[in-house]
């Protein structure tokens, strides 16, 4: 097969993980900079133009899209869709995981637990906020965030009322959650390929810092989930359409609960900690998908 990743860097860990690991399953690699493309849109002919040439060939495709450039991204990997390519994470689910409000509606339609999560547009009504979530201390999370910029602890209602006053004054849309005293700044970071937990790693934030991310200096380790953990990220991962997912827990009194579900997890960290071979079990899940899969046909 003709596997493509779609990524703006080719020297990222996780994009050159991919690529070694489909070369070495007997696959052929491309990476394709989806900021790069040209998505030509004509009635029954879906085309994508990169570096002057239409893509075509290929099988399958990997989207490793960016929080910054996330609407044209999905734009591409909608007309590879409609190109009859296999891609391991639809558009719309990238778009439904990226969105922190709306990923939170689904999740809580779903029956999966989140921690108590409060949006709203008028600054009156901040000392109400607050006590809906049981603060404080809460969270307060920008919705388009990512790797811990943007999530706010406030430890005092003074706290929290200046900062979702400048958010407010920044017209900048946010969530206030309820802050989850017991995790101790640690997470549990799950990562599931279809029905399944490959690896979970506990991450714990560095000293001073409620944030777990690896990215803001957290360290990880390996665990072993409960079946309530497992079928919880597994659950969460499956609401939002995320075949392959980096799903963020947080274990509470009354069970895991779910952050975030991402859609384009990174894999040097659960890697590194669990010794796993990540991206050939990705590779695996595509050539059985693609045999497998009823509705999803591959590009000739």
């Amino acid at each position: 097969m003709k596997i493509a990743v779609l990524s703006t860097n080719p020297d990222l860990y996780s994009t050159k993980r991919l690529v070694e690991a489909i070369k070495e399953r007997g696959h052929q690699a491309v990476v394709i900079d989806h900021v790069k493309c040209f998505v030509m849109i004509e009635g029954g002919k879906p085309t994508i133009i990169y570096k002057g040439k239409p893509i075509s060939g290929i099988d399958a495709v990997i989207p490793r899209i960016g929080t910054s450039v996330n609407a044209f991204g999905c734009a591409v990997v909608r007309q590879l869709e409609l190109m009859k390519v296999f891609t391991t994470v639809k558009s719309q689910a990238i778009l439904r995981s990226r969105d922190k409000l709306r990923s939170m509606q689904v999740l809580a339609k779903s029956g999966v637990d989140i921690p108590k999560t409060v949006f709203a547009k008028n600054p009156a009504q901040v000392n109400e906020l607050i006590h809906m979530v049981g603060g404080p201390p809460v969270i307060i999370k920008l919705l388009e965030g990512t790797q811990g910029v943007g999530v706010v602890l406030a430890e005092t209602i003074k706290a929290a009322k200046s900062t979702i006053e400048a958010f407010y004054g920044l017209k900048a849309n946010f969530l206030i959650q309820e802050y989850i005293a017991e995790s101790k700044g640690a997470d549990i970071r799950a990562f599931v390929i279809g029905n399944k937990v490959i690896a979970a790693m506990k991450r714990q934030g560095a000293e001073g810092d409620f944030r777990s991310n690896l990215h803001r200096g957290g360290e990880g380790h390996l665990i072993e989930l409960t079946e309530e953990e497992e079928h919880t990220a597994i659950s969460a991962a499956k609401a939002l359409g995320v075949r392959i997912a980096g799903v963020d827990l947080l274990q509470s009194e009354r069970g895991p609960l779910v952050m975030e579900v991402n859609s384009s997890p990174g894999l040097r960290g659960i890697e590194e900690v669990s010794g796993i071979d990540i991206a050939s079990l990705i590779v695996a899940y595509i050539e059985d998908k693609i045999v497998t899969d009823e509705g999803d046909t591959v590009g000739v």
